[in-house]
This record gives structure tokens, sequence and C-alpha cells, in this order.
């Protein structure tokens, strides 16, 4: 993409407003997102049609007679403030994908995919690789693909988000 591309022209000054000029670091975010890619075909499994970065993810059900889609979206919570602490990442991407094969579990839905959201104030490719790995890792071990998601620089704005879907 490049930091020089405008995000939008300010019609008062007629130039253009960078995404450097808002604080975010566009080649941060593609060592991020060049390392997310990594992670996550190392998950797909035959249900994956599209690759990471097709701003959609497409995954195909079969084997269902009338398959119900459960499910479900959660968070680590003060297990953040751990991971800060140590400077360990990893354990909170796996935490977070059980915590939601948990909740759809309960539901009798078996893990299919995983969408991931990660918005931090400021990106640090290797903590996003970090905390990606840890999601892989999860969605291996529970026998799901991460098939997409978003990676959000945003100053002054922090948090790291996920949510997944299965079916039952």
């Amino acid at each position: 993409m490049g930091a020089f591309y405008a995000v939008y022209w300010d019609l008062s000054t007629r130039k253009p407003v960078r995404y450097r000029d808002a604080g975010v670091n566009i080649d941060e975010a593609d060592r991020a997102v060049s390392a997310i890619k990594k992670f996550a075909r190392q998950t797909f499994t035959k249900g994956v049609l599209t690759e990471i970065g097709s701003f959609g993810a497409s995954y195909q059900l079969a084997g269902f007679r009338k398959p119900v889609l459960v499910s479900s979206a959660d968070g680590v919570g003060t297990k953040l403030k751990v991971a800060f602490l140590t400077g360990r990442h990893d354990t909170v991407g796996e935490d977070l994908v059980n915590h939601c094969v948990n909740d759809i579990a309960v539901q009798g839905a078996m893990p299919l995919f995983f969408l991931d959201y990660f918005a931090v104030g400021k990106l640090d490719s290797d903590v996003a690789a970090a905390v990606v790995g840890g999601i892989a890792r999860g969605c291996k071990r529970n026998g799901c693909a991460l098939i997409g998601g978003e990676t959000a620089e945003m100053p002054g704005i922090g948090g790291l988000h996920r949510g997944r879907s299965g079916a039952r």
C-alpha cells in the first residue's frame, strides 16, 4: 500500500491526509499481515474457499443434513494485562480460541472456522504475530481454520478482540 496514499482530502487546505498523519504505520501493518497470512494458512481445512486478504471469508459447509451455524465472540479480559506484564502474547490468542470453542461446544456445535479482529493503539508486528500465532495454534488444536479477520491500528484506542463460528 505505502504510507503516501491519501485517506481523504482535506477540502479546506486541498492537501491529502495520509495514514501516517493519523499515526498509522502502514509498513508495520504490512509486516503484521504477512506474518498473519503464514499462520492462518497453516490452519486451513478443506472447507476454506478464499485466501487471507480477500475482504471476506468463504467456507463451504459439507457433511451436514440441516446445518445450523452457532457463533461466539469473546475476549480474554484481564489476561491481557498479564500478557503485557510478561511480554508473552501468544497464550492470549490460544486462550481466546478456546473460550469461543467452549461457548459453542456447550450448544452442541463443532468448531469450523475463526475470524479475528486485532485492534491496538500502536501496532507492533511482533506482538500481532505472537497473538495470531497463538490463535492459529488454538485453531489447529480445535480443528478449525483461521480464515480471515481485521488488523487495525487506532492511535489513542486499544484492545484485542476475536470471534468464531461453528456448526452443529
